[in-house]
């Protein structure tokens, strides 16, 4: 498995990252976005290992203080301040130290996993808002129209909506 910790920033990152098989160790700084695209689909797509029964994707594990391309790569976001706090000392840092640290949190099992909705999950959480906010609209349309009936002597309540209340709203004649 290779295990990347990430020190994520708009305009760059800075990753440490280890081969747990052969125990490998490297870093990198990733100044675009798109050599961190061609770094992270080299991951998903070509690292491949020679096995006893052919040849297998290898499983990648990233995990980082802020959110990534959207690869089939397991992401683990972690709580920025969980990591700052186990960080301990407070000399000055850098982003090297930060990825440095966030990949030995990962190596020892400590790393502070924030949740993140899936994508399905996300979707629907969208549709669930604008169903809520289509009603409201629809609510606020509806008292919008029950004013005017009132302004106009039309006191109906909740007949205004059956067929006599809405053929008296129609009827009643509004300013241009």
């Amino acid at each position: 498995m290779i295990i990347v910790g990430c020190d994520y920033h708009p305009s760059f990152q800075e990753i440490a990252y280890v081969d747990t098989e052969s125990g490998e160790l490297n870093e990198q700084s990733l100044e675009h976005r798109e050599a961190a695209e061609a770094f992270y689909r080299k991951l998903w797509r070509a690292e491949e290992r020679r096995c006893a029964w052919g040849w297998r994707p290898v499983d990648t594990r990233v995990g980082s203080n802020a959110c990534l391309a959207e690869l089939e790569i397991e992401l683990w976001l972690g709580d920025v301040a969980v990591i700052r706090a186990k960080r301990g000392r407070r000399k000055p840092k850098t982003d090297r130290q930060n990825a440095q640290h966030i990949l030995h949190l990962m190596l020892k099992e400590d790393f502070p996993k924030i949740w993140v909705p899936s994508w399905e999950n996300r979707d629907l959480r969208q549709l669930l808002w604008h169903r809520h906010r289509m009603g409201q609209a629809r609510t606020r349309l509806l008292n919008q129209l029950q004013a005017v009936a009132l302004n106009e002597g039309l006191r109906c309540k909740k007949k205004l909506w059956r067929e006599k209340g809405r053929k008296q709203l129609e009827a009643v004649r509004l300013a241009p």
